[in-house]
This record gives C-alpha cells, sequence and structure tokens, in this order.
C-alpha cells in the first residue's frame, strides 16, 4: 500500500464496476491491507450503491465502523496531503482511526497538527476529542490569546490554563495547570500557565444557556407540503409544469428542481417573530452542547436579521469562510451571521403506518 491512499473512482464500464465491487467486498470481508483501505472501500461501494446494511450482510463491517473507518479514511488522506510527517502517517496508517474521526471537525491543515500532538505525547482517544474541542474554539479567536501561539499544544494548554483559572479545587487545578506546561509548545505559553502557580484568584465560569429546543410532538403541528399551481384561469401546462414534491424525513423537508428545498414548519410565535428566518440540518451530538439521548438529525432555525451578540443565545458566525455555530460568553471579533431561535427534533412516530390508516379507532 503506498502512503498516500486515493479514493477509489468506479470505472466508466457497467462491468468493470462489478469486476472492482466484488473486489472490495471480498477485500473487506477477508479485512485485506490497512484500516485506511477499509474505510476507501466502503465509501466507494456506498458511491456505488450500496447502502450501510447491504455492506454489513456482505462484509461482516457494522455501519457504525463503516462510517468510523470512511471519515477517519477522509481525514488521514487531507493529513497526508497537507503535509503530515512520515512518522505521523506511517502511525496512524496502521492503527487510530477513533482518534482521526475526531478530528473531522477541524479544517484539514489541522488535522496534522493535533496527530503530531498525539503522536508527541501518546495521547489516546479521550485526549483526542479534547485536543480537537480545544482546536476548534482556539480557532474562533480573531487574534490570539496573550502568550499563545497558533498551535496544537498551545491550543490544548490555554484550554487547561482556562479550565484551571475557572476552577477552585486545588487538587484539579493542579492537574490541569501540568497538563499544560506538559502539552504547550512555545515557552511563552508556558510562563501564562506558571503564572496560575502563584496566582491563585478564581475567575467565574459562565455556563453556556440552554438551547432552544423542541421536539414535534402532535400530529397537527407536522404540516404537509404543496405546491401551488396559481390563480384560475390556468392552462394544462401550467398544472403539469408543477413539479412532485418529494417529502424527505424526517422534517418533510421537499426539494424541487435545482438547488431550492423548502421545509414546513409549525406556525410558532418563534417562527411567526423571525425576520429572516433560514434552516439548518444538523446532528444532534455535533451542537456546542450536544443533546442527550438518541443521535438525530435536527433542525436550527436562525434568524439572519439579529446579528447583535448577547450572552444568552446561540450564533452561527463567519470562521475563515466556513458557516459555525458558537455560544460566546463575550462579544466576538468574528463576524455573526445570525441568531439561532429555534433547535426541533423530528417528531416520534412509534407505528408511522398506524398514522396513515384513517379507519384505525383506539378501542
Amino acid at each position: 500500500m503506498t502512503d498516500t491512499p486515493q479514493d477509489f473512482s468506479p470505472p466508466a464500464s457497467q462491468a468493470s464496476i462489478a469486476v472492482d465491487v466484488e473486489t472490495l467486498v471480498r477485500s473487506l470481508r477477508r479485512k485485506e491491507g490497512s484500516w485506511v483501505e477499509w474505510g476507501q472501500a466502503c465509501t466507494a461501494l456506498q458511491k456505488a450503491g450500496y447502502n450501510s446494511q447491504r455492506i454489513f450482510e456482505e462484509t461482516g463491517f457494522e455501519p457504525i465502523q463503516q462510517n468510523q473507518v470512511g471519515v477517519a479514511a477522509q481525514v488521514y488522506t487531507s493529513m497526508v496531503n497537507t503535509g503530515a510527517s512520515e512518522a505521523v502517517r506511517s502511525h496512524f496508517q496502521r492503527k487510530g482511526s477513533d482518534i482521526l474521526y475526531e478530528f473531522r471537525i477541524l479544517a484539514p491543515a489541522e488535522r496534522a497538527a493535533a496527530a503530531a500532538l498525539i503522536l508527541a505525547h501518546n495521547l489516546d482517544f479521550d485526549d483526542a476529542r479534547d485536543v480537537a474541542k480545544a482546536m476548534k474554539e482556539f480557532s474562533r479567536f480573531g487574534s490570539l490569546p496573550q502568550g499563545f501561539t497558533d498551535t496544537a499544544g498551545d491550543a490544548m494548554a490555554y484550554q487547561c490554563w482556562q479550565l484551571a483559572r475557572q476552577n477552585s479545587d486545588l487538587q484539579e487545578r493542579s492537574r490541569l495547570i501540568a497538563r499544560g506546561l506538559k502539552l504547550a509548545s512555545s515557552q511563552t505559553a508556558r510562563q501564562q500557565v506558571e503564572q496560575l502557580l502563584v496566582d491563585f484568584t478564581v475567575v467565574p465560569r459562565r455556563l453556556a444557556p440552554r438551547l432552544p429546543l423542541y421536539r414535534l410532538d402532535a400530529e397537527e403541528q407536522s404540516p404537509r407540503i404543496v405546491p401551488v399551481v396559481g390563480k384560475l384561469p390556468l392552462s394544462t401546462t401550467d398544472l403539469q409544469a408543477v413539479p412532485l414534491p418529494e417529502e424527505i424525513a424526517p422534517f418533510r423537508m421537499v426539494k424541487f428542481s435545482g438547488e431550492g428545498a423548502w421545509v414546513a414548519l409549525p406556525g410558532w410565535q418563534v417562527i411567526l417573530n423571525a425576520e429572516d428566518p433560514i434552516a439548518v440540518l444538523e446532528m444532534s451530538d455535533r451542537l456546542p452542547v450536544p443533546l442527550q439521548g438518541k443521535v438525530e438529525e435536527i433542525l436550527i432555525i436562525v434568524d439572519r436579521s439579529q446579528r447583535q451578540w448577547d450572552a444568552e443565545s446561540y450564533f452561527f458566525a463567519d470562521n475563515g469562510g466556513n458557516l459555525e455555530l458558537y455560544w460566546f460568553e463575550e462579544s466576538p471579533e468574528l463576524q455573526i451571521l445570525g441568531r439561532v431561535v429555534l433547535v426541533m427534533r423530528p417528531q416520534k412516530i412509534l407505528d408511522e403506518d398506524y398514522t396513515k390508516d384513517g379507519w384505525q379507532i383506539d378501542d
């Protein structure tokens, strides 16, 4: 296997596709090659039309494992392409898909630095999650905190410095200081952390506000979208020109031809009061404060007219051209693009067929 694995591209001819798919399935079933190749093979099979359940049945790779190695393989490839060292490439080619999976939230240029930090200090999976979180939060600063440089080690040192200042427990405070000194990349960052050895001031930590969370419960809160032909008189051509809406679960989102899509929302006051609302889809475990319970797709409603910071709200902001969701404890240097007015879970339906049968009655 080469050090720079490439994404699989199915051949043009249908016969060739069948041969290659068969080879990929056989390779996964026998667990041939490295985990990086497994991830690329899973991704290639999905592109060839295999769903995760079919891949599981034919190879033994469970859907959750397919997702992990598939995403981690993409992270690995991006690290290689952005100049990861030979030591980092060699180490993570053999193991560490769970660690690289955590780095999916980082920019490609940051992933190699994060992996190098993990390798240099022999950090584990739990540490990797902390590294990813620290670097993600560090990236939102318009100007770096005093004494800290734009490195993975200093991002972790800053996280430890900040948590230590907020902690009154001397034992935990000492642990955080020691960890910050160990992981800091620059001497100036170490000096910032060392100051906490003589400065015992506790800076109160401001708790993040609760997300404005709702779940669809009642049937009348889940409307159906119907296309409008226009106002009579109309021609047959007008009628035939209306596209057939195809609802997408779990929010009954509708896509028409082109790039546009619409989703029907209940007429709650918070929705009606929004001056310029837009909707963004996300997974419930990838919010600034991950939601408890089942991991599921949620809908975030953002009012683009509300761009004034306040500490009791969540905002979408521009981070280097990327749309990111944040809670800012203090007025940010990043450009605020809109305030989150609603986070919606999908409706819980125990038996979808039951709700479609109008003749069913309760005993």
